[in-house]
């Protein structure tokens, strides 16, 4: 997929929204950790370790083609998204539980994401046309600065310009859904000769996936000894996975470069809204249910 749209839009696309993020975040949504320790120990567990296990087990066993394979791999590898965050606001998330869970994972994944992607790419024997394997030093460079320089750009400007960053902050978010939308359609119409193939080869690991993702997040924090809001936090951020990312590294010609790798995150970054929608009422309804219990008069 050699193109301008993919050459240009998509690494700028990547750029606007951690720059997005970065306007979010402060020096204290990293120093947060302190007040639920246990609860994002396990989180960062799930997401670095859990999820990809998980990933690779579902797709032997769907047994997947290689290049859709790798592109499940990129994309369990990928950390949590921005809509997180919203979703966690909008079924009673502790919301500043996901920002920081956010900035921490962004800048862990730097370092685990070519580690998976690498390894995957290993195992199903990958490789592009001009022989080039995965995401090598150089590759990876190119990731660290997608990812954290726009995120640290973004952190001075809200550190310096606090009203611009609120300002700001609603309308990148607008834009950056628009644009990626545009980017989703984009990667489908690339593959549209057999996008039916990958819809239906793809669609039923990526649903499954999106699923365990979003249990497994509410899970482990509550094992950890977290409340309900903390652990939809949980659930929101490792089920949300920021397909923006995993986008641009499966699209971008200096990167994978190929679109077929990019189909599991187009097909996800459609189905996790409604997966996601999912889970957050039903946790919701078991929130209702334990409040009730707690505040009912005991009967004999």
């Amino acid at each position: 997929m050699d193109s301008g749209l993919v050459t240009v839009l998509v690494p700028v696309v990547l750029a606007v929204i951690m720059f997005g993020l970065g306007m979010s975040l402060s020096v204290g949504d990293f120093r947060r950790v302190r007040e639920y320790p246990k609860v994002v120990i396990a989180a960062l567990g799930c997401q670095l370790v859990v999820l990809p296990a998980v990933c690779f087990g579902l797709v032997v066993a769907f047994g997947l083609a290689a290049a859709p394979a790798v592109g499940m791999m990129l994309l369990a590898a990928s950390p949590g998204g921005t809509m997180a965050n919203l979703y966690s606001h909008l079924f009673g998330g502790d919301v500043a539980l996901n920002i920081t869970l956010t900035a921490i994972n962004s800048v862990l994944a730097v370092f685990t994401l070519p580690l998976v992607v690498n390894l995957a790419v290993g195992y199903w024997d990958v490789s592009g046309e001009d022989g080039s394997v995965g995401l090598q030093f150089g590759k990876t460079l190119q990731v660290f600065a997608l990812v954290l320089i726009p995120v640290a750009v973004g952190m001075v400007v809200r550190a310096k310009r606090p009203g611009f960053a609120e300002r700001a902050e609603r309308p990148v978010k607008i834009l950056c859904l628009v644009i990626l939308a545009g980017v989703i359609v984009a990667a489908l119409l690339a593959e549209r000769s057999n996008v039916g193939e990958y819809l239906a080869e793809v669609g039923p690991v990526a649903v499954l996936f999106s699923f365990i993702s979003l249990a497994t997040g509410y899970a482990a924090a509550r094992g950890a000894g977290a409340g309900h809001p903390q652990a939809v936090a949980a659930c929101m951020e490792i089920g949300m996975h920021n397909t923006s990312l995993s986008l641009t590294i499966a699209l971008s010609p200096s990167l994978l470069d190929s679109t077929e790798i990019a189909v599991p995150s187009a097909v996800y970054a459609i189905l996790m809204y409604f997966t996601a929608g999912a889970a957050g009422m039903l946790l919701r309804k078991l929130d209702v249910r334990q409040t009730s219990r707690r505040i009912s008069p005991r009967t004999r």
